[in-house]
């Protein structure tokens, strides 16, 4: 039986490269999506906000020097060509999905209208949420928070490449320990860098628990999904 009904999942576009330099690697994105699937056959209603640091990065050195907000938006357009990659990938899987953006976009995707995305979830299909939050200056993370928020889901998930949060950087320090649960406050007061600090506050504002957990680890979302001891949560 799973431990929730309603969730956000945040991937980092970093995730989808893999073991490549950028882009996306289709190993990486088929094991992703196996796993996305076998959590939404549990009736589990998922939404995705995907970022897209995977695409931006191979720009980014074009980018030095240039307009924050300019490229900010670049980053947007990084996270739909994530999506559309995405949503294509879980359709082979035989999974419904349907991909809403925060800039208009309407020859390729829908405009992000919240009664229709919570409509979409309700019908079993998987929300993937692009372009962020349709503004410059605020991460994917917050994106991820403030649809965590308006879609009323009971946690977000933080897909990383660390399976949980740790006293300090494991791969540095071999005597770190990783933290089953941790509340804000606490969280806040060990300066332990689990969100940025806007979707941070969003989140503990809200009093809307973060799990963390690693998205390389084979079953790994089904296990949090379910409940099992997986992850670090964050809560109030």
């Amino acid at each position: 039986m799973p431990a929730y009904k309603k969730v956000l999942l945040k991937l980092s576009g970093e995730a989808l490269m893999g073991d490549d330099s950028y882009g996306i690697n289709p190993g990486t994105i088929d094991a992703m999506v196996a796993d996305v699937a076998e959590v939404v056959q549990t009736g589990i209603q998922l939404a995705i906000v995907i970022g897209g640091g995977n695409i931006f990065r191979g720009v980014a050195g074009g980018a030095a020097g240039m307009d924050r907000a300019t490229a900010d938006y670049m980053g947007m357009l990084a996270t739909m060509m994530n999506a559309l990659a995405l949503q294509d990938a879980l359709r082979q899987k035989g999974v419904e999905a349907r991909v809403q953006s925060a800039l208009r976009m309407d020859q390729v995707v829908e405009p992000y209208i919240r009664p229709k995305a919570i409509r979409h979830m309700e019908e079993g299909k998987v929300v993937i949420f692009a372009a962020g939050t349709g503004n410059p200056f605020f991460t994917t993370d917050t994106a991820a928070a403030l649809r965590g928020a308006e879609m009323g889901v009971e946690v977000v998930l933080k897909a990383t490449k660390v399976d949980g949060i740790y006293t300090s950087d494991p791969k540095k320090d071999p005597t770190a320990t990783r933290y089953d649960t941790i509340t804000f406050d606490e969280a806040i007061i060990k300066n332990l860098q689990v969100m940025d600090a806007t979707a941070f506050a969003l989140c503990r504002d809200r009093k809307l628990p973060i799990k963390v957990f690693s998205i390389l680890k084979p079953g790994a979302l089904k296990r949090v999904v379910m409940g099992d001891s997986e992850g670090t949560l964050v809560h109030v």
